[in-house]
């Protein structure tokens, strides 16, 4: 299970991402962006449209289920997420309440 607390390290890509790749695709992209997919980091993506948000990370902790990837998904019914943060690396550390503050600032009014 994926826990969210102040400890936890996020990763904003800050240029859009390829959705139709998957958790593969994604991880691929992180290493390309000098991340490691596996370091237990969230790394968090948009879709060029900014109607849709992705979430990979890695469970490294050994549970029944074992170790492995998460792949979170969230597509907006209407509107578009708005405001992401730029950076000149392609990465940006985030806290996870700058996340949550993100999250719940990001959407804006109007059809998709």
């Amino acid at each position: 299970m994926i826990h969210l607390t102040e400890q936890t390290v996020i990763m904003l890509a800050t240029a859009p991402a390829d959705f139709r790749c998957g958790i593969d695709g994604l991880a691929a992209r992180v290493q390309r962006l000098g991340g490691d997919p596996r370091s237990g980091c969230l790394f968090v993506f948009h879709n060029r449209a900014k109607t849709m948000i992705r979430i990979l990370a890695y469970e490294r902790q050994v549970s029944e289920a074992g170790q492995g990837y998460w792949l979170i998904s969230k597509r907006l019914s209407r509107g578009r997420f708005q405001h992401w943060p730029t950076a000149k690396s392609p990465l940006k550390p985030q806290a996870a309440h700058q996340l949550r503050q993100l999250l719940n600032n990001l959407l804006s009014s109007g059809d998709v």
